[in-house]
Order: structure tokens, then C-alpha cells, then sequence
């Protein structure tokens, strides 16, 4: 728990889920910049020659605020008295902004929480954005709330000076209007966009598609469907391919969970595989999960059916319920390089196979997955399946 201090008020935040151990702090930099700019505290923040519309001085937030892409809530819990608008691709963003909300006496309904596949508000006068890891995301949110922007919406930006680049500026002042950026403070910026009626800049590029090559294993053919914003929307995966390629033999009547699924071509392969095999796809990311469904209904019959779960790894999975579980995990946390996600990940799996069930794992060999898992699973009930210089595939059995 870390305490973030402004104007609203001191707030005492975390991450979601809360963990003593972790000492990832909820909010940067770049969120205690743009709320000391909102309540004018900053002064002349804009670069020398472009002062920028209201700088130095507390912003009016009236009418609709919109907050898109705030990590863990800090933002829109600073923000609550304002009944804001939270939009993000995150389950556990939004989890940790309930806890955080209530944590600070604010009723959880003061603010709207929205996913990034849910109809953004119609109207929006002040669009605060933490500006995404991901460029392709941050385009796609762009495109879907500028309709709701008018010549009068506030449009400011947030994000670290390594998170900021000209390809970001470009993206606001192609969507949204004519763009500049602050002074760096604490190695954070803000960028100012004043919205423009008259600009057309056409439709999201997104969703994007690609055939998978023939030499992808159990997934060779499959037509892979990508939300923007998802880990290798562009391609497929290197990891993901080497598991592909060694992808074990699924049996009818199985319970198989792709985890972490990103566009859910694990999944899918193993869907083609075994026809009658029961499918979950589950991931953090509303993205990911609207990914996996599009793959998973590109590549099977139409009377296929599987269930797709936007959540925390298998918290919500029965116990003693899988049978075989796919997973290729992520060794990041938004700029953190953590393996926090991957050892929930592998605890859940645990808990959710039943004796004699499977949780097959790819992953950079440097890594050292074999050792977590060793301890999960015992010493004996670990092993190898394949590996090559980069890449390692892991076998883990349930044996009680």
C-alpha cells in the first residue's frame, strides 16, 4: 500500500490483487503530474512558446470526465467526487479501483466503470488519459471517443518521459487535434490536445487478423483475430509457436483452459485438435478475451461452443475442474518486469486441475519457470517437454 497526496485529499492505494510483499507502488509519477496540473498547481507546465489553454490554472471539471487507461484507479479515485467515467482494458485495473474506492469512503457507484468493449459515453467534456504501453491501444481508444469530444473538451494526456514519444503526439493530433506537450516534471509530461470538429480521421484499424504459418504446429492455418492492445497482435509469438509445435494430445470430453489466452490461438489449436474437448479462454484483458472468442469463431463450426472469462488467472475456477491447462505467461506488469502474474497463474492452475491433470507451460529458459513450478507440483512431477535455445516447454502433473 502506498499513499498518494493531492488536492482531493490523501489517498492510501494498491494494486490489485493486494499483496504485502509486493513493492510495485499504484500510482507514478506521471499520475501525481496531471492531478497537480488539474488543480492548478504546476504553473506555465506547457514547452516554452506554447502556453497551452488554461495552463497554470485549475481545471473545470464539469460535466462528463472521462478517464481512459488508469493503471490501478488512482486517478479516477482522486477524481470520485466527480463521478468520472473509468474506461479501461483491465480487469484487474478495475478490481483495484473498486478496493481503492472504498478504501477511501467513496461509494463504489461515484464512478462509472466502463470496459474498453463497452460504448464509451456520448458526450465528453474532459479526457484525462494515461497514456497505454500500448501505441495500438491508445489509437483504438482515441478513435472510439473522439465522436463524444467538442471544440470545448479539456484533452490532457499522462505518462512517463519514456512512454512518450512523437509516433504518441502524432496519434492525438491526428485523432483529436492540435497537440503539444508539458515540461518533464520528475520524469513525467502531459500533453494537451484541443479537439478539432472539423477533423475525419476515419475508423479504427482494429480488429486486425492474420493466418498462421504452416510451420506453427497444431496451429498451422488458423486465422488468428487481434483487438488492438494484445501481445503480438501483429504476429505470432515465438513462445507462443514453440508450444504450438509441441502442443500436447487434448482427449475428447477434456477440460482445456488456455491462460492468459492474448488472441487464443492455444486454445483454438486445441479445439480443432479435439472437437469435442470443453474450451475456457481467460485473461486480464477485455481485449484479449474479445480476441479469443473472434479466433475461436474464425477457425471452428458454428455450433462450437466455448467460454470466455475476462478475470485473475483461475481465482474463479472451481477447484478440481481441468484437465489440461495452456499457458504461455506474462513476465511483465506494464513497464515492471515481475514474475507476480506468472506464479498466480501457476498457483490457480494448481488448484484448478484435477489429480492426474496437466498445466503445460512456454517460456524464455532464463526465466527459471521449472523452479516455481517444482515447488507447486513437487520435484518428481516437472519436466522437460521440449526446448531449444530460447524457449522452454514444461510438463507439470497434479498428483494429489
Amino acid at each position: 500500500m502506498n499513499r498518494l497526496s493531492t488536492s482531493w485529499g490523501e489517498y492510501d492505494l494498491t494494486r490489485f490483487p493486494e499483496d504485502p510483499r509486493d513493492q510495485l507502488r499504484a500510482w507514478s509519477a506521471a499520475d501525481a503530474y496531471l492531478l497537480r496540473h488539474l488543480a492548478g498547481e504546476t504553473g506555465d507546465t506547457a514547452e516554452p512558446g506554447e502556453p497551452g489553454k488554461g495552463v497554470g490554472e485549475p481545471v473545470a471539471l464539469d460535466g462528463t470526465v472521462a478517464v481512459v487507461g488508469d493503471r490501478w484507479g488512482a486517478l479516477t479515485t482522486a477524481l470520485a467526487a466527480h463521478r468520472p467515467v473509468q474506461i479501461t482494458d483491465s480487469y484487474l485495473t478495475r478490481q483495484a479501483t473498486l478496493a481503492n474506492l472504498a478504501r477511501a469512503g467513496h461509494p463504489t457507484d461515484g464512478a462509472r466503470l466502463l470496459t474498453t468493449r463497452e460504448a464509451p459515453p456520448d458526450r465528453v467534456d474532459v479526457l484525462l488519459v494515461r497514456v497505454p504501453k500500448s501505441l495500438a491501444l491508445l489509437e483504438d481508444q482515441l478513435h472510439r471517443i473522439a465522436p463524444a469530444l467538442h471544440a470545448d473538451s479539456v484533452v490532457v494526456g499522462t505518462g512517463m518521459v519514456t512512454e512518450i514519444h512523437t509516433s504518441t503526439l502524432e496519434l492525438f493530433e491526428r485523432i483529436v487535434g492540435p497537440t503539444r506537450t508539458s515540461l518533464a516534471r520528475q520524469k513525467a509530461r502531459l500533453i494537451f490536445s484541443t479537439p478539432d470538429p472539423d477533423l475525419r480521421p476515419g475508423p479504427s484499424a482494429w480488429p486486425r487478423s492474420y493466418v498462421l504459418p504452416a510451420d506453427a504446429g497444431a496451429g498451422a492455418g488458423l486465422t488468428a483475430v487481434n483487438h488492438a492492445g494484445i501481445f503480438c497482435a501483429e504476429r505470432l509469438d515465438i513462445g507462443t509457436r514453440f508450444l504450438l509445435e509441441h502442443l500436447p494430445a487434448v482427449r475428447g470430453g477434456a477440460h482445456v483452459v488456455d491462460l492468459g489466452c492474448g488472441n487464443g490461438v492455444l486454445g483454438t489449436a486445441a479445439a480443432v485438435t479435439e472437437p469435442e474437448a470443453r474450451l475456457t479462454f481467460v485473461d486480464e484483458s477485455y481485449q484479449a478475451v474479445a480476441s479469443a472468442e473472434a479466433t475461436f469463431r474464425a477457425n471452428t463450426d458454428a455450433e462450437a461452443e466455448a467460454e470466455f472469462v475476462a478475470g485473475d488467472a483461475l481465482t474463479a475456477m472451481p477447484a478440481d475442474s481441468v484437465d489440461l491447462v495452456l499457458n504461455n505467461p506474462p513476465f511483465h506488469s506494464h513497464q515492471a518486469t515481475t514474475d507476480a502474474t506468472a506464479q498466480r497463474m501457476f498457483r490457480g492452475a494448481r488448484a484448478a486441475l484435477r489429480v492426474g491433470g496437466e498445466l503445460w507451460v512456454v517460456g524464455n529458459r532464463h526465466l527459471g519457470y521449472h523452479v516455481r513450478l517444482k515447488r507447486l507440483f513437487g520435484n518428481g512431477n516437472v519436466e522437460v517437454a521440449a526446448s531449444n535455445r530460447k524457449f522452454v516447454v514444461l510438463r507439470a502433473v497434479r498428483r494429489r
